[in-house]
């Protein structure tokens, strides 16, 4: 046998570890499941790919459609998942439960998308992968989209997006970008941004993002993974921000900071800061059926629910 499969190169715990063969081992692995209709909400869910080229798929969250025609068009949230850019998915259990609960709560149709994991696909991809997301859920704008429940259920008029951790950081590149870009989304209107427990990287070292970003200028100076860095992030084209920290969470001070970095932009929107009290980071995910995770998932709804009027 090889001595070089079990040889660790690279560890970063709780995250994952490389073998020197190359071999990339999670510590924390992601529960798959299929597509379903929830029985206790009638929130129906299905999977669609985005690219064949590179594999990027997204998970589709409907709301339980009542009344014969014509259809009351709904809100769009785009989701991106967290984990730390190397783990979890928009097709994993912890996911479904979230969004299946918000899809109800706020009556909206949201679209998770999963992109490719680092280390085997380095980051900038999924910040790439998640760009080219949106624009396939832009192309449904006119109704002429190839993903037929987008055409018929959602108002372009009314788009959100929304991450947790490192998929707060992905909403956030993705709201700037849009805002950036001259053409391709006419008619189709970022209503706002949900940022929860945002993963947003500062002066300190970390070693692990650098390992996942070998071609980063640096966690304080790529406007990717820094905010503040960002020269476009006057244009972020979105109007109102909702961003929540936890009060254990260690990366509580980056979410206060990104609220006083956009303040004191040029961006014209309204921001608005939510503190968890007594949890810690993404504690929604991990255990959703809590008295704070309801709580969260109905701020999260009267979020869009307002923003929407």
């Amino acid at each position: 046998m090889d001595s070089n499969t079990d040889e660790i190169a690279h560890k970063f715990p709780p995250f994952f570890q490389v073998h020197k063969d190359g071999r990339v081992e999670r510590f924390m692995n992601s529960v798959f499941v299929p597509p379903t209709i929830d029985p206790q909400t009638g929130v129906e869910s299905k999977d669609v790919l985005i690219s064949p080229e590179t594999g990027v798929k997204a998970r589709i969250f409907l709301p339980k459609i009542n009344g014969p025609d014509p259809i009351k068009k709904l809100p769009l949230v785009v989701h991106y998942h967290g984990g730390g850019f190397c783990l979890a998915s928009a097709l994993s259990a912890t996911n479904a439960k979230f969004l299946t609960r918000l899809v109800s709560e706020a009556n909206v149709v949201a679209v998770s998308v999963e992109y490719r994991l680092a280390p085997e696909h380095p980051l900038p991809i999924a910040f790439d992968d998640s760009w080219s997301a949106f624009q396939w859920i832009g192309t449904h704008r006119n109704g002429n989209g190839p993903e037929l429940c987008l055409d018929r259920y959602v108002d372009f008029g009314r788009v959100f997006l929304a991450g947790e951790s490192a998929g707060a950081t992905i909403a956030h590149y993705v709201a700037v970008r849009v805002g950036s870009t001259t053409a391709g989304f006419e008619g189709m209107r970022v209503r706002g941004m949900i940022i929860v427990h945002p993963y947003f990287q500062g002066s300190e070292p970390n070693n692990m993002v650098r390992f996942l970003y070998p071609g980063s200028s640096g966690t304080d100076s790529d406007p990717k993974l820094n905010p503040k860095a960002d020269p476009d992030l006057g244009k972020m084209g979105c109007e109102k921000v909702l961003v929540l920290v936890a009060e254990k969470d260690r990366l509580k001070p980056g979410g206060v900071e990104y609220c006083e970095t956009l303040k004191n932009s040029d961006w014209k929107g309204d921001v608005e800061l939510v503190e968890n009290e007594g949890e810690d980071h993404c504690f929604h995910m991990f255990n959703p059926a809590c008295e704070n995770a309801l709580l969260l998932v109905q701020k999260l709804a009267a979020f869009v629910n307002q923003a929407s009027e």
